[in-house]
């Protein structure tokens, strides 16, 4: 798709104030001192949550973010969700092309250190983006199913001090559970890509999270088709010079991705048992449906249709590489995440959208998640089912 006329484009990059010439963590550091060292640089730089679409308060903005975007409408959003210490950041920091060797350039996300880890802490807050000179806009998440998450939103009484969905009262724990449903189901409705990060190859609970996702996205527009336009055109019907094409509700592409596997998990079978779980976890969501053209409790599904789901394993990182090993590197699986991510034909939205356009219709389509009756049916449920406190 061509793109339309707009000025050099701007590129928002990582925290600013660090001087040229301070030492950098690698791409793909060994660790060590100069690690240590950046981490701590790091850790003093000014916050950036300013910048973050999403605040403390739940709430979309932006105002600090617009004037990196242009008029361009040739441009790709890339997602990623997942739990604290998956790699979600570093997996972003590979796509947006950080070069290690550009003098006082930070990564662009910030990744955890052993002081964060140990203190468990989480990284990012709300949704952080960062925009490449490629016109690939990177979303990068706070953690889902995050301890340190739940304990800064828990009041002393159990109570949550974030109203997730507007006029309901509830507890930390069941706000937490709804956030994680919300921000995944924003990621579906506004990205082309969503990468579905988890820890290690035992781990289920993304799946099931999209499976979620899929079952509660209903009547949410994508950000060429804001929520007001929709509603609009329920009542007065549709602009005469533009109609909507009948299609089914938009939903971007989910790159399963499991990191930190083993040596011993490692293995072409276990990668093939993965995909074939993932497939069967998976085949009543449109998220196969899409791709296989099968039907809810369709038994016929062949196991060679899982090839069509996107799915990589990444190895867990060593200080030293294993010559022996004998499964590709961490450094090879994250080059190959990458270059199938830069080389997708991603779903495209209803009509051509700018990136300034896209970002001022996702902050509709936040709050038509935050109001979506489908969402807060499904909240009450969970709320009168006794699994968390009133």
């Amino acid at each position: 798709m061509a793109s339309e006329t707009s000025p050099s484009p701007k590129i928002l990059l990582a925290k600013p104030g660090l001087v040229a010439g301070a030492p950098v963590a690698g791409k793909f550091s060994r660790g060590g001192a100069a690690d240590d060292e950046a981490a701590q640089l790091r850790s003093r730089l000014p916050s950036v949550a300013s910048l973050n679409l999403l605040s403390d308060s739940w709430d979309f903005h932006i105002d600090r973010f617009l004037p990196f975007l242009t008029e361009n409408t040739d441009f790709t959003v890339v997602g990623v969700i997942g739990p604290s210490g998956a790699g979600k950041s570093t997996i972003l920091n590979e796509i947006y092309g950080f070069d290690s060797t550009s003098p006082g350039m930070l990564l662009p996300f910030s990744t955890q250190s052993e002081e964060t880890r140990a203190m468990a802490r989480h990284c990012s807050t709300g949704i952080e983006p960062r925009v490449s000179s490629e016109r690939i806009i990177l979303l990068d998440t706070q953690p889902v199913f995050s301890a340190s998450v739940l304990a800064e939103m828990m009041r002393p009484d159990g109570s949550s001090t974030i109203s997730v969905i507007a006029g309901e009262s509830m507890s930390a724990e069941l706000a937490h559970e709804i956030m994680n449903i919300q921000l995944a189901i924003l990621l579906v409705s506004i990205c082309h890509i969503v990468l579905v990060v988890s820890d290690g190859v035992h781990d289920d609970s993304m799946w099931h999270l999209m499976l979620t996702v899929d079952l509660l996205k209903h009547g949410i527009s994508d950000p060429s088709l804001p929520a007001s336009s929709l509603s609009q055109s329920s009542n007065l019907g549709l602009e005469k010079d533009y109609k909507v094409p009948e299609r089914e509700e938009y939903m971007a592409t989910p790159v399963f991705v499991h990191t930190k596997l083993h040596d011993q998990d490692f293995t072409p079978k276990t990668v093939v048992q993965l995909r074939r779980a993932l497939l069967q976890y998976l085949k009543p969501s449109s998220f196969v449906r899409e791709h296989t053209g099968t039907k809810p409790g369709d038994q016929h599904a062949s196991h060679t249709d899982s090839g069509m789901l996107n799915l990589h394993a990444i190895p867990l990182k060593q200080k030293e590489e294993n010559p022996r090993a004998r499964h590709e590197s961490y450094i090879s699986a994250l080059w190959k995440l990458r270059d199938q991510i830069l080389s997708m034909k991603p779903p495209s939205f209803t009509r051509p959208v700018s990136e300034r356009e896209w970002l001022k219709n996702s902050a509709k389509i936040w709050e038509q998640i935050k109001s979506s009756p489908t969402i807060m049916e499904y909240c009450r449920t969970l709320q009168h089912s006794g699994m968390f406190r009133r």
